[in-house]
């Protein structure tokens, strides 16, 4: 307990340093693209200090130099840091707008360029969505948790229509992303931190084309069924090197 205390601490000081840094540097110099690289910085040393060990498969499924949206699972904030640090290319986040009123970090959001997102306002909501399209078609990828929320239990809840609402309107192709282990280093609604070991599957991009906003039902099946067989698949992996593990100590 002490030690996450620590951690937390500390965390929460690099935070507050490097959102200043990102907040006066962009009155400098803006630069969205800069700031996300100073955020995937930010993201690997709190991965460094809670001793989080991230595996990557499938790196070489992300296009390079094209739009997409990711979309992954989501268990805990760690997911945050683990995509910002290990997706290797640029890309804007689209997050709830609670985050934006985090004094000091909210502002270096918005100098990075994500976008803000209003789940209790239809139209806005839909606003922000024209607005990620639009920089989609700039050229830009878009990350989001399509849960919407963490899940408590490591189940996957149903997928919000929203982001696919995007994904068929920018014709961007979907990559999808399955976290396994991130509940375990830091669940929801806990300030416990456990060091541990992350695996990030990054599968194949799906294609929108074919897709409606009358027929995303089926896009939406298709995502999350890639999404949650590459995370049970992935999830038997990583307990069965736990297991050899314990055998190979015992």
């Amino acid at each position: 307990m002490i030690r996450s205390a620590m951690l937390v601490t500390l965390g929460i000081f690099v935070t507050w340093f490097i959102a200043t840094f990102v907040v006066v540097l962009s009155f400098l110099a803006p630069n969205e693209n800069r700031m996300h690289r100073i955020a995937r910085l930010w993201a690997r040393a709190l991965l460094f200090l809670s001793n989080t060990r991230v595996d990557v498969r499938g790196a070489e499924n992300i296009p390079a130099g094209k739009p997409a949206v990711f979309m992954a699972n989501h268990q805990s904030d760690f997911d945050i840091f683990i995509v910002l640090a290990h997706i290797p290319v640029q890309f804007r986040w689209l997050a709830k707008k609670e985050l934006f009123h985090i004094p000091i970090f909210g502002p270096a959001m918005r100098k990075a360029g994500y976008i803000e997102i209003d789940r209790q306002n239809r139209e806005r909501a839909f606003k922000s969505l024209d607005e990620a399209a639009e920089k989609i078609g700039q050229g830009k990828c878009v990350m989001t948790f399509p849960e919407g929320t963490r899940s408590r239990d490591g189940r996957m809840k149903p997928f919000k229509q929203g982001t696919f609402y995007l994904a068929i309107k920018s014709g961007a192709p979907i990559i999808p992303i399955s976290i396994i282990g991130s509940g375990e280093i830091m669940p929801k609604r806990s300030l416990q931190v456990n060091p541990g070991r992350i695996i990030m599957a990054i599968d194949k991009p799906i294609p929108v084309t074919g897709y409606t906003i009358e027929t995303r039902a089926k896009l939406i099946e298709r995502v999350q069924g890639v999404i949650l067989k590459n995370y049970n698949y992935w999830k038997a992996v990583r307990q069965g090197d736990a297991t050899d593990a314990g055998k190979a100590a015992a």
